[in-house]
């Protein structure tokens, strides 16, 4: 699909075209912050990592939105294709022959639902955890209610014969809720992966086209004709 954009108008550079609107822009960076805060800070400063999340959790609703009633290329109708449109969009790039979008290019579009689908995960499992462990945040009175518990063990009285060895320990029933811990935990370190190729991506696309990526995502402007 061609993406055709009207000039800008008097007083802005003639060589440039607006694509990225401010909420996308705040969006992404904002987004950048919160999920480095919460990953940085971990469980050595709950409160951090928790408001860091709501954080995520929160933008990511507003993009969702946004995807639907935000301008053209911000929308979801203009940057979703089929796999067949994505793979061979990579191709291509490898080979610095893939077509140029003003708006996000098939893998471009492709990852950023990777990165809302792998952030809806990872805030999931996160407020589930939240909630079983510390009885707290908008899940806790629903997800204590219906979370599994071990039953005590039935108190049996010992053998006089037996004789415990030094320093021999009790086996641990696993603590409630580590297997969210775990699954959250795997999700963020999924989000890296996406992350690091998310850049790689970007590197190579401004390589590819002459234009510098990340300055368009803050000035929200990328060049008419790059060449």
């Amino acid at each position: 699909m061609d993406h055709v954009e009207a000039l800008p108008s008097a007083g802005a550079n003639r060589d440039e075209i607006a694509v990225w609107d401010p909420f996308v822009r705040v969006f992404h960076w904002s987004l950048v912050a919160a999920f480095a805060i919460a990953y940085i800070v971990g469980d050595e400063a709950l409160a951090v990592h928790v408001w860091a999340g709501y954080a995520v959790t929160g933008l990511i609703a507003l993009r969702i939105v946004w995807g639907f009633v935000g301008p053209r290329h911000a929308r979801f109708s203009e940057f979703v294709f089929g796999p067949s449109a994505v793979f061979g969009y990579v191709r291509d790039l490898a080979a610095f022959q893939a077509k140029r979008y003003l708006g996000h290019s098939p893998a471009g579009g492709a990852m950023v639902l990777a990165l809302l689908l792998g952030l809806t995960a990872l805030v999931a499992t996160g407020l589930v955890t939240y909630a079983i462990r510390n009885n707290a945040g908008p899940l806790a009175g629903l997800v204590t209610a219906t979370a599994t518990v071990a039953p005590a063990p039935t108190a049996v009285a010992e053998p006089p014969q037996e004789v415990r060895r030094s320093g021999e320990r009790r086996a641990r029933a696993p603590r409630p809720g580590r297997a969210w811990r775990q699954a959250h935990e795997l999700i963020a370190n999924v989000m890296l992966v996406l992350i690091g190729l998310h850049l790689a991506g970007v590197i190579l696309s401004s390589l590819a086209h002459h234009e510098n990526l990340v300055r368009a995502m803050i000035t929200g402007r990328k060049p008419a004709d790059p060449h």
